[in-house]
């Protein structure tokens, strides 16, 4: 049987690791060891589960690296000290788990070989039977490089009532939960620590994709994320989610697309500020301004590694729609089941 580890990136999260910790305790069997690890803590999490969850083990980083780098460096970190394992499941520390929720994703990792990353069914902490905005029942995306999942298209959100859960790949797995192999992980260099969060996910999901392996959601693991997806966005947050889509898009495309995709995408970004402008959004506003800036000052990096992607490339990714989700949903098709061109 592989080895599995189950590891919670943490930054200040005293308050809700006692509401949720002890769910994946107590739900996680015993041979899959659990593994937080402390992003640079400042307000006693790192005791608090030493005192509280004796079981769990501690990793701890000297600052806050974001979500990518803290987990690339917390992986490597636990590799070095032999803490190594065939699969991790990352698991955000706002996620409650039931009973038998890894053993699927283990499962699938297991019996298919190609499968690289596999991600759970992921459902609302505060409505339960409805599908959270961070990668509902698999994410995919559209040919402009719009994101969305089935369960979630943009802000509409869907009640599960299991209309998604068949098996199948997708685009993406959210970084919220989702199970790897550690090697391809390794091989891939990780998550892009330049985006440091937001969308990091999408883009390795993307890149396994180009290097010959398969991404799926198993929707009988399923758990539930409390989220921020229905809170409104702060500007740091539209920072990064603008900068890094723009990122990815130039990364990951194929040459022939990626010059006119990323024009009209900045395009498209320049109506959504102004129109965040006229809502009195002024900091929205300069938000994607400066992402934009950000993308800009960053493309030399960016084409190294679009090189490198693009030499290694070996088969192009599933789960693109090849419409635009914005006009889809213009036109009333706000539930993945009215979507037809997905490929």
């Amino acid at each position: 049987m592989a080895s599995v580890k189950v590891v919670i990136l943490n930054w200040n999260g005293a308050e809700v690791l006692p509401r949720f910790l002890p769910s994946v305790v107590l739900n996680t069997p015993p041979e899959v060891e659990i593994v937080l690890a402390d992003n640079g803590s400042t307000d006693g999490s790192p005791e608090l589960v030493r005192r509280d969850f004796p079981s769990v083990k501690l990793v701890t980083l000297d600052r806050n690296y974001g979500f990518a780098e803290g987990y690339n460096r917390a992986l490597e970190m636990m590799e070095t000290i032999g803490w190594g394992a065939d699969f991790h499941i990352l698991l955000n520390s706002d996620i409650e788990t039931p009973s038998g929720w890894c053993e699927p994703l283990i499962e699938m990792l297991e019996a298919r070989p190609d499968v690289a990353a596999v991600a759970p069914k992921i459902l609302s902490w505060a409505a339960r039977d409805t599908f959270e905005y961070a990668g509902a029942s698999g994410g995919f995306i559209d040919f402009l490089g719009y994101p969305f999942c089935r369960g979630r298209i943009l802000e509409t959100l869907e009640r599960d009532t299991g209309q998604y859960d068949d098996v199948r790949e997708v685009f993406w797995a959210t970084g919220a939960c989702f199970a790897c192999r550690a090697e391809v992980f390794r091989t891939l260099g990780g998550f892009d620590a330049s985006f440091f969060a937001h969308q990091e996910e999408i883009d390795l999901c993307w890149r396994m994709w180009s290097a010959g392996w398969r991404v799926m959601v198993e929707p009988r693991s399923k758990v539930w994320h409390l989220g921020a997806g229905t809170l409104p966005p702060s500007p740091q947050k539209l920072r990064l989610n603008y900068r890094n889509n723009l990122a990815m898009l130039y990364k990951n495309l194929p040459g022939g697309k990626m010059p006119l995709v990323v024009t009209v995408r900045m395009m498209l970004d320049g109506l959504a500020a102004w129109t965040y402008l006229v809502r009195g959004q002024g900091r929205n506003f300069a938000a994607v301004w400066r992402a934009h800036r950000g993308f800009l000052k960053r493309r030399a990096a960016l084409r190294e590694k679009r090189h490198e992607i693009r030499t290694n490339r070996i088969s192009p990714p599933r789960g693109v729609y090849r419409g635009s989700i914005l006009l889809a949903c213009l036109f009333g098709k706000r539930r993945f089941s009215k979507l037809k061109r997905i490929v």
